[in-house]
């Protein structure tokens, strides 16, 4: 007899809740009219099921981190400093030093080393690489994260589809004009349940004042904040959701065994990492993790190693949790930052602003693992093989996901905006 496994008991709860919420995302007059046949419904069921079950988790490392001291190291040479290299679990992939618990997932991971960029604000950079646009002053764009929240929004949870953990607020990318839904939903500190999301009161009072502000809000709408109405109602209406929702209870870490938080880490970062991999299970579809502290203008080497020593356990134990429990394949994960840091090592042991090369890596959501995609010349100065750029990037991770990256939306200039500008998919990332 066959023995249910754990992912596969997830896989049915999502399946089952979809279906049951599946009606409501089609057209009650389509199906009343008869214009839409069983064959049709069936159809266009397995096309959510297939979108839905696919989500993103971004480890944003803010501040820009040193390749030569994550994924490109250079021993051989006076610009890699004194970080060593490492062997990994797959033969002839190197990293650096103080990486060594992701060195025993590499197979699943693949390395792009020959990213590049013009971009090397930090603000300006940040934008462009959670949006895809550089800034501009006509228009603010949408976040990749809420591009890709509005294309894969899964019925079946009544979470945020769209949340950020950590320092994330001071990244200012939302929505825009795909809607306040598609604003990130903010957790400071991973491990509690989210600030005012229990009931103070009975649930029937609590419905009552939800009526009621209503009604308030309708007065309102009428005499003219009809706009203003609309995005407060949208808010409130999800918020009010997830109140009631027992699915809620995906931001207690509680229900984990020490063992695997352990393995996580004892750090926000790492109860972050393990956040995510819990609200994924749940069905959100982007999760952002922020690390800060990356900007090593001095005392490079030894922040790096303190930086390393919560990431590398967490993102190790993310990609492990995700593959043992059968949903890497549909989980897209990815490391990176807004560009890297200069080759020469500055008179305060300190890297700078470099985005002519950097690195980023990718897990899971069909990456074929265990290589590294491009390289640097034997000083980092230069990319030398194969350049990514941002919007080849952008590319990739849609196709990973089955996103249309040339999707249009209208902006409020009435300019159709693609959700990515440009670029091709890397194809080696997938063969």
């Amino acid at each position: 007899m066959h023995t249910i496994t754990q992912h596969e008991t997830i896989d049915i709860k999502r399946n089952q809740l979809n279906r049951r919420r599946f009606l409501h995302t089609v057209s009650a007059a389509a199906l009343a009219s008869g214009t839409l046949s069983l064959r049709d419904i069936v159809s266009l069921e397995a096309t959510e099921l297939k979108k839905q079950n696919r989500s993103m988790i971004m480890l944003w490392m803010n501040g820009a981190p040193s390749q030569f001291e994550t994924f490109d190291p250079k021993p051989n040479h006076e610009n890699g400093g004194e970080t060593k290299a490492i062997k990994t679990s797959v033969s002839g992939i190197e990293i650096a030093e103080g990486w060594e618990q992701t060195a025993k997932v590499m197979q699943h991971c693949s390395v792009i080393r020959s990213m590049n960029n013009k971009e090397g604000n930090h603000q300006r950079a940040v934008y462009q690489l959670h949006t895809g646009y550089v800034p501009s002053g006509s228009v603010k764009h949408p976040g990749l994260g809420s591009n890709i929240a509005h294309e894969l929004k899964n019925p079946a949870t009544e979470l945020p589809s769209i949340v950020t953990i950590g320092g994330g607020r001071q990244i200012d990318v939302g929505g825009s004009f795909l809607g306040v839904e598609y604003d990130p939903f903010f957790v400071d500190t991973p491990g509690q349940l989210p600030r005012n999301v229990s009931l103070q009161t009975s649930k029937d009072r609590y419905t009552r004042r939800m009526q009621l502000l209503g009604k308030m809000e309708d007065n309102f709408a009428q005499k003219g904040g009809e706009v203003i109405v609309n995005n407060h109602q949208q808010i409130y209406s999800k918020t009010n959701e997830m109140v009631l929702s027992p699915d809620v209870q995906a931001f207690n870490l509680s229900a984990e065994s020490p063992a695997l938080v352990k393995k996580y880490g004892d750090s926000n970062f790492g109860k972050g990492c393990l956040l995510a991999r819990r609200l994924v299970e749940e069905g959100v579809n982007y999760v952002e993790v922020v690390m800060d502290g990356w900007d090593t203008h001095l005392d490079n080497f030894d922040r790096v190693k303190k930086q390393a020593d919560a990431v590398d356990p967490a993102m190790a134990a993310l990609i492990a949790d995700l593959s043992d429990r059968g949903m890497l394949d549909s989980t897209l994960v990815v490391w990176m930052g807004e560009f890297g840091r200069t080759p020469k090592i500055n008179p305060r042991g300190g890297r700078d602003h470099y985005p002519r090369a950097f690195n980023a890596l990718m897990a899971g959501g069909g990456i074929k693992g265990g290589q590294v995609i491009g390289a640097t010349s034997k000083d980092g100065s230069e990319v030398t093989d194969q350049p990514v750029s941002v919007p080849d990037l952008f590319q990739s991770i849609c196709h990973s996901l089955n996103v249309n990256a040339n999707k249009e939306h209208m902006s409020p200039l009435g300019r159709p905006m693609k959700i990515v500008d440009g670029g091709s998919v890397v194809k080696n990332l997938f063969s």
